[in-house]
């Protein structure tokens, strides 16, 4: 088998090409469950799903709500949705339980496939719209709940899949870590166009047996390591969660080749785990990064730590993957080369591109359709923007095509005036001896408008001071970059994702400095 598919594949075309070709290979392995699927496994349920489907009326566009965490089942249910041409609707149960009544009747999904033992999911079944249905549990010829109920169906191919490119393929919520969370509508084309080349800027092959523990209810997860892994017949490796404690055993006794991650991950890993050195992994190719920037000292940190190389990959909830790269494609701070449809330039305030190696917004100029779309709490499509789209991001290409994300253009410093970026004084910070983490911030202040306030984490075993911290950026900082405060902090709050919550350090610096 090759290690590439055609470029209109869909997932029923890379479904069906691993059940014939590879039947017997481990498709998805869940760790916690200690249970395998094989891609012939995968594709005969997929196909049983689609009758399921079929029977219950489902069409091009129509909805199903799947409301669970990471399992076999849950990516079952996933795949076999896509495969279909139906749109599947994802949840992150956890994290989205304060909004599921409002997120459940705008996406009005004609089935709800809900994870057994979710009181407060179960107690809205009738409230909302959907004929719910428990998800149940897969075993080899049946199973539990919609498992159960699709066992004794046909497991030959029907008259699918329905969609057509510009159908919507699925539905999924932000984390929300800073506001209410959105749900991102994304188009046939938009989903596929990302699956090869991404797989393709991470050096995925057929041989690879990628780790990966984050929620398949977000589209980073499900395109590089669900859809990724099947579109070059791979295998995943799946963890409900992540666990410091495990991450190598799952590596070594699976022999993973390639391991999710992200800047916090890595840090605990060094920090817990660093005893193991260079023999912590021999089997990987590499450990990926994403979700939030990651700082140059931590890469080399880590890489020092344990040998294994850290490559960088970028995107954006509305968009997809941006960019990626593997262990001959990576360059040191990069978040390796944009993958070509993306098109993405750097822009300054007047949406004027601008040239190799100066800082201004990212944006992205590749959307097929010309749309970026929402979910409204009313049930209405509504447009973010159209032909192109900035991501919220500062960064840099340098001459050589790289991606370089600089942080946050929300977490800029403006002193007086001038731009200041977190990320840098993060970053000298951090070569200090006895620092574990740092995040710095801009706060308001009176006369310059904000002022530099760096917030620190030191290593248990520290003796590290304010006025350290300060004749370390005086050495190496410019005058109107240093740090006006230094705080220390027992643990650096982090969001749900593994990104430092800068908004929870200005809520900590209000509470003290603000009076009413």
């Amino acid at each position: 088998m090759t290690d590439t598919a055609p470029n209109d594949a869909t997932v029923f075309d890379w479904l069906a090409r691993n059940a014939r070709d590879v039947p017997h290979k481990l498709a998805i392995r869940s760790l916690d469950q200690n249970k395998d699927i094989s891609y012939g496994e995968l594709f005969s349920i997929a196909n049983r799903i689609g009758r399921y489907y079929a029977a219950h009326g489902i069409g091009r566009n129509d909805r199903i709500a799947l409301l669970s965490n990471n399992s076999i089942e849950h990516l079952a249910v996933y795949l076999a949705s896509l495969a279909y041409g139906c749109t599947i609707c994802t949840i992150h149960v956890e994290m989205n339980a304060a909004y599921f009544e409002d997120m459940l009747n705008a996406i009005n999904a004609k089935i709800v496939i809900c994870e057994p033992n979710q009181p407060t999911l179960e107690r809205l079944a009738g409230k909302v719209p959907g004929d719910w249905q428990a998800l149940g549990e897969w075993q080899p010829g049946g199973g539990t709940g919609i498992f159960g109920d699709v066992a004794g169906l046909d497991d030959s191919l029907g008259a699918w899949p329905l969609a057509e490119r510009t159908d919507d393929a699925s539905i999924f919520y932000t984390s929300g870590t800073s506001s209410r969370p959105k749900g991102v509508v994304c188009s046939y084309a938009e989903l596929f166009d990302n699956v090869l080349p991404v797989a393709d800027a991470f050096g995925m092959t057929a041989e690879d047996r990628i780790l990966d523990f984050r929620s398949m209810n977000w589209m980073s997860a499900q395109v590089l390591s669900a859809l990724g892994p099947l579109a070059k017949g791979a295998t995943l490796l799946l963890a409900r969660k992540f666990s410091v404690t495990r991450f190598f055993d799952w590596t070594n006794d699976n022999q993973a080749t390639i391991a999710a991650g992200n800047p916090t991950t890595l840090n605990m890993l060094i920090n817990r785990e660093a005893s193991r050195g260079h023999n912590a992994a021999p089997s990987l190719r590499f450990v990926t990064s994403s979700s939030a920037p990651l700082l140059v000292s931590e890469w080399q940190r880590f890489e020092d730590t344990f040998g294994i190389d850290v490559c960088q990959g970028y995107g954006a909830s509305e968009v997809g993957w941006i960019s990626g790269s593997h262990e001959r494609s990576r360059r040191l701070g990069s978040v390796g080369r944009p993958v070509t449809y993306q098109q993405v330039a750097i822009v300054d305030a007047e949406g004027k591109r601008l040239p190799a190696n100066e800082i201004g917004a990212i944006q992205l100029n590749g959307n097929p359709v010309g749309r970026y779309r929402y979910l409204g709490d009313d049930g209405i499509i509504h447009i973010n923007a159209e032909g192109s789209a900035l991501t919220g991001d500062l960064g840099f290409i340098d001459e050589d095509g790289y991606l370089f994300v600089s942080g946050r253009e929300k977490d800029l410093i403006i002193r007086g005036g001038v731009n200041i970026s977190p990320l840098e004084i993060d970053n000298i910070v951090l070569r200090m001896p006895g620092i574990a983490d740092v995040a710095t911030v801009g706060v308001p202040d009176s006369i310059y408008g904000e002022q530099v306030v760096v917030y620190v984490q030191a290593t248990t075993d520290a003796n590290v001071s304010t006025s350290d911290v300060i004749a370390h950026c005086g050495r190496h900082l410019a005058e109107f970059k240093q740090p006006h405060h230094v705080l220390f902090r027992e643990e650096l709050p982090k969001t749900s994702r593994g990104k430092m919550d800068r908004k929870a350090l200005l809520a900590d610096w209000a509470a003290i400095h603000i009076t009413a």
